[in-house]
């Protein structure tokens, strides 16, 4: 088997911890390239690499010898134009989320591969490679809780970075249940709704911050997400579903329970990156399997713009307190 060649765009934490799973954990690939608009932080980040390129323009990694993949993990404003330069050299592409910070971007993204005839975009939405979630996903899908009614969700982190804004719990946190839920349910979000209690008191200061975040979809079935970015105690992401004939959770983050001193407990895990390490390995595998045929193993561009409208009206209610719908175009053939 050849060696799949992936220039990585985005060498801050999420894209230099993709170069070192690329690197350790997954067969049939090695980076050939990397871009950042940090010269310094590219090169350091090649130096541990063999023979890897270092670029601040993401279109000269890209044309950089031996690219024949693109792993996008820059901030999500740049992520659009990475995407297109990719699609012009047709090569396949894992995007981290959001595809695009707002849904018009997604659209002419769409738009670029409707034109190729293909799909080569995939978007990062880690939580479909969970074994949790792929538990449950079957578990729906055979109706073994009987037609879905509710999704209970929580997504806790235990403190937020300082340029969190209160925006960025629903587009770079909630986003994750937003695409989690269309894929669970198979069904597409239609209206979102947010309440907002008195801001925690751990909460930086302007940050609205724990939110409720209603889902209404195609399907009937009422999402809710409590999205909590400053809780204090670690992070936490669970989703319980609730059928006619029974319910089933996943994310108690059951393993090794201690007791001693009157006391039992385990540990709760500190970041995404412990509490997903192997859905991220097994994202980058599939991937990497899929790009070297041209096929895409997981979220496409129209998930990404569909989570990227869902966003939109999600901001929306949160300014305006009222309940607004998600207005998504008619899905072309190709992502059908």
């Amino acid at each position: 088997m050849s060696t799949l060649g992936i220039a990585v765009i985005g060498t801050g934490k999420m894209g230099a911890d993709h170069v070192r799973r690329i690197g350790r954990t997954v067969g049939g690939a090695r980076v050939v390239a990397v871009a950042d608009p940090d010269g310094d932080r590219a090169g350091r980040v090649a130096a541990e690499l063999d023979g890897a390129g270092a670029y601040t323009d993401p279109a000269a990694a890209l044309a950089a010898p031996g690219v024949e993949a693109v792993l996008i993990a820059s901030p999500g404003p740049a992520h659009e134009e990475a995407v297109l330069h990719a699609l012009e050299r047709r090569l396949p592409v894992l995007c981290e989320k959001p595809l695009t910070p707002d849904a018009a971007g997604a659209l002419r993204i769409m738009e670029a591969e409707q034109r190729l005839g293909r799909r080569l975009v995939q978007v990062g939405f880690m939580r479909r490679h969970d074994a949790e979630y792929e538990e449950l996903k079957q578990l729906l899908d055979a109706g073994g809780i009987g037609r879905p009614l509710f999704l209970h969700c929580r997504h806790r982190n235990a403190s937020s970075p300082a340029f969190f804004t209160s925006d960025m719990l629903i587009s770079d946190s909630v986003v994750h249940e937003v695409d989690a839920a269309r894929w669970l349910l198979g069904q597409e979000v239609t209206a979102v709704s947010v309440l907002s209690p008195t801001p925690s008191s751990a909460a930086p200061e302007g940050l609205r911050d724990p939110r409720l975040v209603l889902l209404e979809t195609s399907g009937g079935t009422v999402v809710d997400v409590e999205i909590f970015v400053n809780c204090g105690f670690g992070y936490q992401v669970q989703c319980e579903a609730v059928g006619e004939s029974g319910s089933a959770r996943i994310g108690d983050g059951h393993a090794m329970v201690v007791q001693g001193a009157g006391r039992w407990g385990g540990e709760i895990a500190q970041d995404f990156t412990v509490r997903f390490a192997e859905a991220y390995d097994r994202q980058l595998r599939r991937w990497v399997a899929a790009a070297g045929h041209g096929r895409v193993a997981g979220a496409d561009a129209w998930d990404g713009y569909a989570a990227a409208a869902v966003s939109e009206a999600g901001l929306a209610a949160a300014r305006s307190g009222v309940r607004t719908p998600v207005e998504l175009v008619e899905r072309p053939p190709l992502y059908r």
